[in-house]
């Protein structure tokens, strides 16, 4: 394995930006100095001069489409634009097909990574109303299993869970963390009813009226009231009003809470008002909603009520994303920019790069209890990126790397440009090219 030594780089980690030369050795960070460090032997050095390191991003919510969707995505594919993006790390959803509702197609999709991620990887057990026994069976991989995914409210795929006693038995039971996708779908019908009731067809703005407020906040509660009554460790997902805020804390640390909550990168850059441009493209579950939603998000992701920052990315063909409203499939292709559209907001003073680290790489690490990632320490495995302020990055179709072959952010400049990403001291992307001549590894938890 070749080794890296990074000199005079601003290094953003554990709140503090600081000048180091950083020395990584057999894939992990070896030395951290803020003087220069001695010349190594069979080694590349990197210039980091007027550059920053960050940790690599842990995506916690992607959707990579393997089995059984592999006309829009597959794990290779979205695994390296992942890389492009600066995210190293990704935990990847059971709605696939055949849904991972068992231990042995569970495993089935670790193999798949195994063989073709150059990112490292972990897949969710998936729950249905009726397999709450193979659920519990993953109390056994605790070790090396991210979590159970409950769909307590339907979206790409078929595995929602509504009954009230397979929800009780695995918030009980279950040893692991329980990720949740909270939307109440009585409301939803209800509300998707009155269109069709009124002999109306939705249009894009109608989708946060059908999947609104209440749907969110009536779900994500539910939810709260079992981890409550069980002392579960629950983690819901791509949080989108500002109701549902109400529900969470900062008054402990991350590690410290029962319940914690993520949001996603579109929930803090779309609102309702950008329906009329970009239509069914922006179209996702939950739905993206009105600016003020959007402004109470950011307040609560800036004092620590929200933990995590994710994409839920979602890719869908061009066709797939079209057409009427309820043909139009739901979710976002984002896993190519999560870092360089947040670094956008630091550029405005929106949000500092200490706390975008913290949101994107060291919070994840700490709720799901990652081994020896999402920080820059010594000892750790080198999964890193580094950002260069002085460069601008556009998307455009040219450059896209998923499947899928399309962005929501297409047009975008970003004030900055990612390029290296190192994963496990392997230098995985470099300017501009995928170099992914190594597989990245299962992820390993401290639980």
């Amino acid at each position: 394995m070749q080794n890296y030594l990074i000199r005079n780089i601003q290094v953003v980690n554990e709140g503090t930006v600081n000048t180091r030369d950083v020395w990584i050795r057999h894939g992990r960070i070896e030395q951290i100095s803020a003087t220069p460090i001695s010349k190594k032997d069979n080694h590349i050095e990197i210039d980091g001069s007027g550059k920053y390191l960050l940790p690599g991003c842990i995506d916690d919510q992607v959707h990579f489409r393997e089995p059984g969707l592999t006309h829009k995505a597959n794990i290779a594919t979205e695994s390296r634009a992942a890389l492009a993006g600066g995210v190293t790390t990704f935990m990847e959803m059971p709605n696939t097909i055949p849904n991972a509702l068992t231990q042995s197609l569970l495993e089935d999709k670790y193999a798949i990574a195994q063989q073709r991620s150059p990112a490292n990887y972990s897949f969710y057990m998936g729950v249905s109303n009726e397999n709450a026994e193979e659920v519990l069976r993953t109390n056994e991989k605790k070790k090396d299993v991210c979590g159970i995914k409950i769909f307590m409210g339907s979206s790409t795929g078929n595995m929602l869970v509504d009954s009230p006693n397979a929800l009780d038995r695995i918030f009980a039971q279950s040893e692991l963390l329980i990720a949740t996708h909270c939307e109440d779908e009585p409301t939803i019908r209800a509300n998707r009813q009155l269109y069709a009731n009124g002999g109306n067809e939705p249009g894009p703005a109608d989708h946060p009226i059908i999947r609104d407020v209440e749907a969110c906040y009536k779900s994500s509660l539910y939810a709260i009231q079992i981890a409550q009554k069980h002392d579960t460790r629950l983690h819901i997902l791509h949080i989108s009003t500002s109701k549902e805020l109400d529900l969470f804390s900062n008054l402990q640390h991350r590690s410290q809470k029962r319940i914690t909550a993520e949001v996603c990168v579109h929930h803090l850059h779309f609102t309702a008002d950008d329906y009329a441009r970009m239509g069914y493209q922006i179209k996702c579950n939950p739905a993206i909603k009105a600016p003020e939603h959007k402004d109470a998000l950011w307040r609560a992701l800036l004092d620590d009520r929200l933990d995590v920052i994710a994409t839920d990315h979602a890719p869908h063909t061009w066709e797939e994303k079209n057409g009427s409203y309820d043909h139009a499939h739901a979710g976002l292709p984002l896993v190519q920019h999560p870092l360089l559209l947040m670094w956008s907001y630091y550029q405005q003073g929106k949000i500092s790069l200490e706390k975008i680290v913290d949101k994107m790489a060291h919070a994840v690490a700490d709720i799901f209890q990652i081994r020896e990632r999402g920080y820059i320490r010594e000892g750790y495995w080198a999964d890193l990126v580094i950002v260069d302020p002085s460069a601008t990055t556009r998307v455009e179709k040219a450059n896209l790397l998923y499947k899928c072959g399309w962005s929501p952010l297409e047009g975008t400049t970003f004030p900055a440009a990612i390029t290296h990403t190192f994963v496990n001291g392997h230098l995985a992307y470099g300017n501009g090219q995928i170099l992914a001549s190594q597989n990245g590894q299962r992820l390993q938890f401290e639980r």
